[in-house]
């Protein structure tokens, strides 16, 4: 892969997430509701993703395996997610973490909104180009670890959809109402569906990498999970979500934060 060929890539990333979330901005000023920012994002980026995935590697006469199922777990991460996250902004009037957000802005809320936007298009484009870079590896046979990535991707997806799946049972029980889950995955970590959001990013790095210094852009493809990491753990994910249960949930959230881990699983603290 030459540079020319990376930097275009990069630019057609760039450009393409860009219009995206100009368009998640146009539902947000037309609908009122700020959850479908997200939904928007992750079917956008899904299919940005599917796209780097399937472009052919230089010579090649089109998509090898690696690609085409690179492809279909993408499409099955974001079909799976953004549904996920439709049908739940179909039930709420809007999403609390962009609601503060725009409160907080005040009257210049609909510029800044769109500039904050535009900063999570160019957020994103590391981790389309982590797909692309692992998609580009230049060798059409399979790998044991190409195997391992598929699986880690996979695991990402279960898991992520088994901890959304406990979160939306519990709040259907009236009983819930104005309690903390604390049962299944929620149980060892406070935030497991973006664990195992941020777990899947592992498997292009996986794929990429090779020491042996045939492909050196792989390294490229640990921008995924790192860009992944900070954005769930210390920007728009995590915070957000903490400081809205700590103002509605008071002294009961803060005795839960004692007890179980902000993001890895594991062991509880009495």
């Amino acid at each position: 892969m030459t540079i020319v060929f990376l930097i275009q890539a990069i630019l057609a990333i760039a450009l393409v997430l860009c219009i995206i979330m100009a368009g998640a901005w146009l539902i947000w000023r037309h609908t009122g509701n700020s959850g479908w920012v997200d939904t928007t994002w992750t079917f956008g980026l899904g299919a940005v993703g599917i796209a780097a995935a399937l472009v052919p590697v230089p010579a090649a006469l089109g998509p090898d395996t690696r690609q085409i199922v690179l492809a279909g777990l993408i499409a099955v991460w974001s079909l799976r997610l953004g549904l996920h996250i439709a049908i739940r902004t179909a039930s709420i009037s809007d999403d609390p973490r962009y609601a503060k957000l725009a409160q907080d802005w005040g009257a210049s809320a609909p510029r800044r909104m769109f500039v904050f936007l535009q900063q999570q298009a160019l957020g994103s484009v590391p981790l389309a180009l982590s797909i692309f870079i692992a998609a580009q590896f230049p060798a059409t046979a399979l790998r044991p670890r190409d195997f391992l990535a598929f699986a880690v991707l996979a695991a990402g997806i279960v898991g992520e959809m088994i901890a959304d799946s406990q979160l939306r049972d519990f709040r259907r029980d009236a009983a819930n109402k104005g309690r903390i889950i604390d049962f299944g995955l929620w149980r060892w970590s406070r935030h497991p569906n973006y664990f195992f959001q941020w777990f899947g990013w592992l498997a292009y790095p996986l794929i990429a990498i090779d020491v042996t210094g045939i492909y050196p852009w792989g390294w490229l493809a640990l921008l995924g999970p790192a860009v992944m990491y900070w954005v769930l753990r210390y920007a728009t994910g995590v915070p957000h979500l903490e400081r809205h249960m700590e103002r509605t949930r008071g002294d009961a959230f803060r005795a839960h934060q004692a007890r179980v881990n902000i993001f890895f699983p594991g062991p509880r603290r009495n």
